[in-house]
């Protein structure tokens, strides 16, 4: 039972790929070239390794505790690796050259290196045979060898003071308990799931200890399962739990008799706790008993598999969550400051949180961690622990590392190389299972199965088996990828060893002989790097992790790499500022996986076809990239091409030869005889996904279209067709049976069409048997004139129509055809319809006659540019919440007023008008969000404010108003009550309430107040009229000249930008209290002479703050500037930097940039004048700038990137050596520094050899 359980060593799952790897016909044949000699090694190898495979799990168990045993593990592995390279090699070479040349030649192919080969085999066998004789000087065990560890079994006793964090979580749990199964079930089973340490066992504690539970129920057990779900002992458990007797006996069948007579009509409460087993007949075994119990009896199970909980479940998981860092702070501190108060260890406290940092909200951790503080009180103790890896914490003093480390042990061995393969990841990164799965694909992790499963529903089930036993958590939707726990990272760091290694570039030389797997983090990369890893002559993966696209590599990168990583499966070299390759990439005969996405590449060389192992090639957004190989057809085992957003606009003749080929971005149809034809399509019937089909208008016959076989394709779920040329064709019926024969399968999720140039749309589009589409897209399609029936697609969710320049009216046909008079709801799930750029659109006109529904579940409704649009919009919309109608300046409607509306956008749209009529319908009185925009439209709604008594304003939080030229104001002076964003724009006439001034007027809810180029009565602010505003902007009010505060701090104030207000003078004289500022932003105040008084006590928490074309300011004010200052932006204040000495720049400044003429400064900075703190520096537009200050630069210790732009006088730089800290250095449109760089002066190179990356005119030079 426990081998069900326990998944065995990694080297297992390794080993029968190499096992499966020597089989292969082409290797079996070459080693029978010679039966004298090569055919032996074959032999021997296998046997060998046949020989240690018993003992592994043993030795992976062992290795723990025992560093020799983990050593010649490690040994093994390497050997493993070099044997499995080698028969890849044989493998590859002997299928290209059966391809290549005759049978009859297949053996002389090989003897121009066989003799290398066999000698390296020989290597390899010597070594692996040297390495397994030690296995029983080590006393290695075969089989499965015990348990990992001897764990305390729980029980039912917790200590209730000592949990935090879990009330929310107790009292789900405890109503579950108490209320009635909904599905209709005697006997519930409640799972909660998470990874280990979380809490499981904790909170089902809590819950089997509370009073309420203990009322409704007659009898309770507890079990601790643990590993194995041994049926006898669980039942004989249970039984002496509810009677209160021993049991003796040792017969199931007398044991599970005598449970079912003591549960009979009884209602109980089980505790399940710790299962790991997924066998669903010994779970239905032990359940049986259980069905004697009284209805409303439960069963809790704490499991860290959702497996496990899916085949025992009647109601839903429970996924427990971590705890919050405060939680799990308080939790820390209750075991590691015991009687003590931690208030009286303020440095213990600064580094506890920051430990508390590591545990990642896991229970477990904060209280091993800090009963390991425990007795522990001198500063040097606890940074050890906050500095050391928990890994390399001993077990008896850090409890976390066996929970979690015996999670790993139980999984199957195909899994363990996966999830040590995310190693090389970096903490935080997300992982998007699709990528992941090519990656495993192209390291050969995902086991072939029998049957017709494919390597990427292999894949899929390996990560979603993963995901279940929490490896892995969803990133909030799964459609945002995954994430990995922190300590679940260090964990699969730890089981890597040496063999994976994640470089940040500071540390490119610690990888070692045997490291197979590095990836490469950095933001500046640099060539020297590159050169360091090509040293790692056996590395298998080389992956760039760029998340965020700043990373730029050097041209030379792949000329460093290609002539000594032979070995590599997989390699990325995304973000690339090469345009082509060099020829050599076609001998890395292993590899795999090729990403060259987001590179400046132009061209691929043609040896890139000779890479017969490929399977993914990515070339996503490679915009200066025309045309393929012309082999590519050679790639027989691509499976994966992504050419979207690259600049190919054809594919090379016979890419249906590419039968292994699963996804294909996109396929662009060819006019020439070189170029693929749309029939290729036809050939590659295993396509899925999503497929983009470009340059439509080449296809000039509708058999042609045919042959495409798009409606065979039922694994495509997501298609595009498009046409390039909107020229008017002679036979729109040739354009109409092209596309009704480029129909798709039924099982199709989302259709995009564009530009098609038909008259009218094929009747297939809105049939009823696309009971799958959700998705549908009409852009461009000129010449139109009349929609297809939508209204019978019985899940479409999402409609967009837009350019249809030939559509006038939509009719009865928009809904549905003759065919289907039986239905009785139209557009029965449509949530989303977009109508945008509908030039001559007239008429929208309702379905006459129609008793039914028409869209009931409509939510969104847009209506963008649509100039003659007359008619009105449907009125019965009983879902509607968003209503956003733009650009429809003939448009008559009346505002659409259905009980759900809360967001309301409505601009340029003359004719239309908020009725002030009592008897017409006003706003409904549910709306929240409102922008309007234009003069009569926003007039109505404030007359409608005053007349209705502000009534349909009872609910809105946010109101924008723009383009008004007449006199408003709110009624009575007042805000609506829950208004928390109020934005107005190129109003000018707008009465600002002005007794906002006075106390009893103050609005509580605004958090939000945008002013731009309007209230030109507007001259003051009293800004302490809206206590809990956040953000204030005010921009081009031109006659704006304060901001005023009467009294008490402005406690919530986050932001502050005033730009462009010329009379702007002056914030309050006793300064700005705004304690939470963290941004403040002045530009364009010609008139201010000086910003906030006392800035350095007001505004504690100031982080950013800019300075811009404020003519007028000349220093900072007295006491300098907040000692949080992070950033600091200084532009066109010539009087500002003229007093610069006095700055005064604390050392928590880490940002500064400054611009503008500044024609008196010739040399920058002066000593003294940047602090030390500073980490980047950008010197703009000084037109007189002819060096850096030697002294000024060698203070600024911590620089690590210097921008220089736009300074034409500048000639050279310090006298000595830049800072060496810095990282980066960028010089732009400095022509004379330049020069002298890139000729490398000698009196101004050796100062800047040192930096890491130089980029000088937009190219890195180093």
């Amino acid at each position: 039972m426990a081998a069900e359980v326990v998944g065995g060593a990694v080297l297992s799952s390794f080993l029968s790929v190499l096992f499966d790897r020597m089989a292969k016909p082409e290797v079996v044949n070459f080693f029978k070239g010679n039966k004298l000699y090569r055919e032996k090694l074959l032999g021997r190898l296998k046997t060998t390794l046949l020989a240690v495979k018993p003992v592994l799990n043993d030795a992976e168990k062992k290795q723990i505790r025992d560093p020799a045993v983990k050593e010649w593990l490690d040994e093994l592995n390497d050997a493993v690796y070099h044997a499995d390279d080698l028969l890849d090699e044989i493998a590859t070479k002997a299928r290209t050259a059966a391809k290549e040349v005759p049978k009859n030649f297949f053996s002389s192919y090989f003897s121009s290196y066989d003799r290398d080969l066999a000698s390296r085999t020989q290597d390899v066998l010597d070594k692996i045979e040297s390495i397994v004789k030690y296995k029983d000087v080590l006393k290695l065990e075969e089989g499965v060898g015990k348990k990992l560890s001897d764990r305390i079994p729980s029980t039912s006793l917790v200590e209730a003071s000592g949990v935090v964090g879990r009330d929310k979580d107790t009292e789900v749990i405890v109503n579950l308990l108490l209320s009635d199964d909904e599905s209709g079930n005697k006997i519930s089973v409640i799972p909660i799931v998470g990874m280990g340490g979380i809490g499981k066992t904790t909170l089902a504690q809590l819950v089997y200890d509370d009073d309420k539970v203990n009322q409704r129920f007659d009898l309770k057990a507890w079990v601790c399962v643990s590993e194995e779900l041994d049926v006898l002992k669980v039942t004989k458990t249970v039984l002496e739990a509810v009677t209160e007797c021993t049991c003796d006996t040792k017969d199931l069948n007398v044991i599970q008799l005598d449970l079912k007579e003591s549960l009979i009509g009884k209602k109980f409460l089980i505790v399940l706790d710790d299962v790991w087993n997924e066998n669903y007949d010994n779970w239905e075994f032990l359940r049986r008993p259980f069905n004697y119990g009284a209805e409303g009896s439960k069963i809790i199970v704490t499991t860290r598999n959702e497996n496990v909980a899916l085949l025992m479940q009647t109601t839903p998981s429970y996924h427990l969550e971590h705890l919050s860092e405060d939680d799990c702070w308080s939790l820390f501190a209750k075991h590691a400051f015991w009687l003590k108060d931690f208030n009286e260890y303020p440095d213990l406290e600064i580094i506890g949180r920051e430990i508390v940092k590591k545990c990642g909200g896991l229970p477990l951790a904060a209280k091993s961690l800090g009963g390991l503080l425990r007795s522990k009180s001198v500063v040097e103790e606890w940074n050890n622990i906050l500095k050391s890896d928990i890994w390399d914490i001993s077990e008896g003093e850090c409890k976390v590392t066996p929970a979690l480390r015996i999670s790993y042990h139980y999984l199957p061995s195909n899994l363990k190389r996966c999830f040590v393969y995310c190693s090389i990841f970096p903490k935080n990164y997300i992982f998007f299972k699709e990528d992941l799965i090519l990656l495993w694909m192209a390291e050969n992790f995902l086991l072939p199965q029998k049957g017709e499963k494919r390597l990427e529903e292999v894949g899929d089930e390996y990560f979603r088996d993963l995901a279940s036993r929490s490896f892995f958590q969803p990133k909030g939707d799964r459609r945002c990828g995954f994430v990995m726990h922190d300590l679940i990272h260090d964990l699969a760091k730890y089981v890597a060893g040496e063999f994976c290694f994640m470089s940040e570039g500071d540390d490119v030389h610690k990888f070692t002989k045997k490291t197979r797997y590095l990836s490469y983090k950095q933001k500046y990369p640099v060539l020297k790097d590159f050169k360091s890893f090509s040293e790692a002559r056996y590395l298998r993966t080389l992956l760039l992790i760029d998340q965020f696209g700043t990373m730029h590599l050097h041209e030379k990168v792949p000329n460093v790499l290609f002539p000594k990583l032979k070995y590599l499966r997989v390699l990325t070299l995304s973000y690339g500022d090469f345009e082509t390759l060099p020829n050599s990439i076609g001998e890395l005969i292993h590899l795999r996986y090729l990403d060259l996405s987001y590179s400046i590449i132009k061209e691929l060389p043609e040896s890139v076809c000779d890479l017969y192992n490929l399977q993914t090639l990515k070339l996503h957004w490679c915009g200066s990239l025309i045309i393929l190989p012309s082999a590519m057809p050679n790639l027989i085992n691509l499976r994966h091409l992504d050419i979207g957003g690259s600049g190919v606009k054809e594919l090379p003749k016979g890419i249906s030869e590419l039968n292994s080929l699963q996804f294909l971005s996109d396929f662009s149809v060819g006019k020439n005889k070189v170029a693929a034809h749309i029939s290729e399509l036809g050939k590659l019937p295993d396509l899925r996904d999503m497929l983009s089909i470009e340059n439509l208008e080449y296809v000039v016959n509708a058999k042609d279209a045919s042959e495409a076989r798009l409606k065979d394709k039922k694994y495509i779920e997501y298609l595009e067709l498009r046409w390039g040329s909107d020229t008017l064709v002679d036979d729109s019926r040739s354009e109409r049976d092209i596309l009704n024969l480029l129909q798709p399968h039924p099982s199709l999720k989302s259709l995009t069409i564009i530009g098609y140039r038909g008259t009218t749309f094929p009747d297939w589009l809105g049939h009823v048997s696309y009971n799958n589409m959700c998705y549908l897209d009409l852009h461009g399609c000129n010449y139109c004139c009349l929609l297809p029936s939508l209204g019978q697609l019985p899940f479409l969710k999402i409609l967009e129509i837009s350019l249809l320049h030939g559509l006038v009216t939509i009719g009865r046909e928009f809904y549905k055809n003759d065919d289907n008079s039986y239905l009785t709801t139209l557009f029965p799930s449509l949530e989303e319809l977009y109508f945008e750029d509908m030039p001559i659109w007239e008429e929208w006109s309702p379905l006459e006659g129609f008793e039914g529904d028409v869209f009931p579940r409509l939510r969104s409704l847009s209506v963008i540019n649509c100039p003659r649009l007359i008619s009105d919009l449907p009125h019965h919309l009983p879902a509607l919440k968003f209503l956003d109608i733009d650009g429809c300046p003939n448009l008559v409607s009346s505002l659409q007023r259905s009980p759900a509306s809360h967001t309301l956008s409505i601009k340029n749209c003359e004719n239309l008008q908020l009725s002030l009529h009592p008897e017409q319908e006003k706003l409904p009185l549910s709306v929240r969000e409102l922008r309007i925009e234009g003069c009569y439209l926003v007039k109505s709604v404030f007359e409608a404010m005053a007349m209705y008594n502000n009534d349909f304003t009872t609910c809105l939080e946010l109101l924008s108003i723009s383009s008004c030229s007449f006199a408003i104001s709110f009624p009575g002076g007042c805000l609506p009550t829950l208004l928390k964003t109020l934005e107005i724009s190129n109003c000018k006439k707008f009465e600002f309430p002005s007794r906002m001034h006075h106390h009893q007027y103050r609005h509580v809810s605004l958090e939000s107040l945008k002013i731009s180029k309007s209230c030109d009565s507007l001259t003051s602010l009293g800004v302490d009229a809206f206590p809990n505003l956040k953000t204030l902007l005010i921009e081009g009010c031109e006659n704006f000249a304060s901001l005023a505060v009467s009294e008490g701090p402005l406690q919530q104030l986050d932001e502050i930008v005033i730009t462009n207000c010329l009379n702007f003078m002056s914030f309050p004289k006793e300064g700005l209290l705004a304690p939470c500022l963290t941004h403040l932003n002045v530009s364009g105040c010609n008139n201010l002479k000086s910003l906030p008084n006392e800035m350095d006590s007001l505004l504690p928490k100031l982080k950013s703050l800019r300075i811009d074309d404020c003519p007028a300011i000349e220093t900072f004010p007295k006491g300098g500037l907040p000692s949080n200052l992070s950033s600091l932006v200084i532009g066109n204040c010539d009087k500002l930097v003229d007093c610069r000495m006095d700055w005064n720049l604390h050392t928590s400044l880490s940002k500064l940039q400054i611009y503008g003429k500044y024609e008196n400064v010739e040399s920058f900075p002066e000593e003294g004048l940047l602090p030390t703190s500073l980490t980047f520096l950008s010197l703009e537009k000084f037109s007189s700038l002819q060096k850096l200050d030697n002294k000024g630069m060698q203070n600024v210790i911590s620089l690590e990137q210097l921008y220089i732009a736009n300074c034409p006088r500048l000639e050279s730089l310090t006298e000595e050596k830049l800072p060496a800290s810095l990282i980066k250095l960028t010089i732009r449109e400095c022509h004379l520094l330049e020069e002298g760089i890139l000729m490398k002066k000698v009196e101004i190179w050796p100062k800047i050899a040192h930096i890491r990356v130089i980029c000088v005119a937009d190219k890195i030079i180093a």
